[in-house]
């Protein structure tokens, strides 16, 4: 466990800074009375690199974006990665070098990249999360709940829509709400889980997990888990009007790891779910 008793602001560095869910952190951490903007970073060549972050109406004057992780990073407490996997994976590197904890929010990883972060944890702090929203979280707790109570009799179905510049599919919350329920009900997902039907597909599979994905316009992030019976059915349902959820979030998971250290989390131990 870190110094606890530490009370100077913490250094937060926002990678893709320039991005919906890069302004939305930025705005997070100018509002924070116990954070402060220590870089914001970008790819190289991209056209706001060298101006400064208050281009864009947050209080946080002389600090600069940059496409330097490295050097940006020097003095900073935790580095807050809402990007690509690929990008995420060259931050982490440079975060462990650096010593500098991480809040990914990332999604879309494949099984080396998630590894990597296993092997990194062992030496730095890292929160890894498919969703930072504390509703989301506390919903993932209500379906783990719901799968044991209802039991093998129920169908279950998870529909998920995102805006259309979303490239991973199902989303990154959808397939971990399927290994929430999964695992509740003693399932492994790789098994169960049922990503397409078209044409002439048969009866429906006992105990496996069905996915629909939707992509369109500027949906933020809607979730739907069906449980059908025979006679009736339960939905439980999470959408997301604004990131403004998953930004805050993610700034207590940075907050989280300030006093935890070193170790791999996620939201539910951010949010001590499993105390519920």
């Amino acid at each position: 466990m870190s110094n606890i008793l530490d009370h100077s602001p913490l250094r937060v560095a926002i990678a893709g800074s320039t991005g919906r869910m890069g302004q939305m952190l930025i705005t997070a951490v100018a509002a924070d009375s116990k954070a402060v903007l220590g870089a914001a970073l970008e790819m190289p060549a991209h056209a706001c690199v060298g101006q400064d972050a208050q281009v864009f109406g947050y209080n946080v004057a002389g600090v600069l974006i940059s496409d330097d992780p490295q050097t940006a990073l020097a003095g900073c407490d935790v580095l807050i990665d809402f990007t690509r996997p690929e990008g995420a994976l060259h931050h982490l590197a440079l975060c462990q070098a650096a010593g500098v904890s991480m809040v990914i929010g990332t999604t879309g990883f494949d099984e080396a990249g998630k590894q990597r972060i296993r092997e990194a944890a062992s030496s730095i702090g890292i929160v890894f999360a498919p969703n930072m929203s504390i509703g989301v979280n506390v919903t993932l707790k209500l379906l783990e709940l719901a799968a044991r109570a209802l039991g093998e009799g129920y169908d279950i179905e998870v529909i998920e829509a995102h805006h259309r510049h979303k490239v991973d599919a199902p989303s990154g919350t959808a397939l971990k709400m399927g290994q929430v329920m999964a695992e509740a009900l003693g399932r492994n997902l790789e098994d169960c889980a049922v990503y397409a039907r078209e044409g002439v597909t048969g009866e429906r599979v006992a105990q496996t997990i069905g996915f629909s994905t939707i992509r369109g316009g500027d949906i933020v992030g809607d979730h739907t888990v069906l449980f059908a019976g025979t006679g009736e059915r339960v939905e439980i349902t999470h959408r997301s009007n604004s990131r403004t959820t998953y930004a805050q979030g993610a700034l207590r998971a940075a907050h989280f790891l300030r006093a935890e250290g070193v170790g791999l989390y996620d939201m539910w131990d951010v949010l001590d779910i499993n105390r519920l």
